[in-house]
């Protein structure tokens, strides 16, 4: 059983940069792809970011490509989310999310497991 775990959210200026963690435990996610979601009230979690089991392949949504980038260090079970030029609308809960496939997926129903969420917010 895998848990993960965000950190690296709070509270940034429109313009700004974060970067989010997230860390499993429990067993190794290398061999799974993994991805970053985010969530506003009364509104779906949305798909932002995933990356294949090695690393080699990334997606992006259309409204965070050249401001985000996923990266993983399987060596350490992390897998990250660079968040650069922030905007009021990037204000969210942001999740991460692994599948036991090593191909990406975009939808959270091909997600398997699911972190706790880490809280984003960009004032403008």
């Amino acid at each position: 059983q895998v848990q993960l775990e965000e950190s690296g959210g709070g509270l940034v200026q429109a313009g700004g940069s974060l970067r989010l963690s997230c860390a499993a435990s429990g067993r190794t996610v290398s061999n799974d792809a993994m991805g970053w979601f985010r969530q506003t009230p009364g509104k779906e979690r949305e798909f932002l970011a995933g990356i294949s089991f090695s690393g080699v392949s990334t997606y992006y949504e259309d409204s965070v490509k050249g401001r985000f980038t996923i990266s993983r260090d399987n060596a350490k079970n992390t897998v990250y989310l660079q968040m650069d030029s922030l905007k009021a609308e990037d204000t969210a809960v942001y999740y991460c999310a692994g599948r036991g496939w090593k191909s990406i997926a975009t939808k959270s129903e091909e997600y398997d497991y699911w972190g706790q969420g880490t809280q984003v917010t960009v004032s403008s």
